[in-house]
């Protein structure tokens, strides 16, 4: 069996931040864009709390069969909540949305690469 790749993103709001959370969040908000957003093994956060409470995490995971998605997806909700409860980030509406990349549709670089090594 080969080993799958999934993509699980865990979106959310931000819920009754005090102002010091708030100013928090703000003070690393550079390091939390949206441009700077990947899929990570560790999960990556991007928000902006200047516009809107919402926040997305990215998670990078693995398995070797089609149903090993979900318990990636328990896995990166987890991950998700520990992280906002270790700072103590109240949040609301959490819901995820997971891919598993070998049913991704390939573009034509990786088509003609696969062509090549055919």
């Amino acid at each position: 069996m080969s080993e799958r790749t999934f993509r699980i993103t865990v979106r959310g709001v931000f819920d009754g931040l005090d102002a010091g959370q708030r100013a928090d969040l703000l003070a690393d908000a550079a390091e939390h864009d949206v441009l700077r957003a990947a899929f990570t093994r560790e999960g990556h956060l991007s928000y902006d709390v200047a516009a809107r409470p919402a926040f997305t995490f990215r998670f990078l995971d693995s398995g070797e069969a089609e149903e090993d998605v979900l318990a990636a997806t328990e896995r990166a909700e987890e991950a998700a909540r520990a992280w906002l409860d270790g700072r103590g980030y109240g949040y609301k509406s959490l819901r995820s949305q997971a891919e598993d990349l070998s049913y991704a549709p390939m573009g034509a670089r990786q088509r003609r690469a696969a062509r090549k090594s055919a």
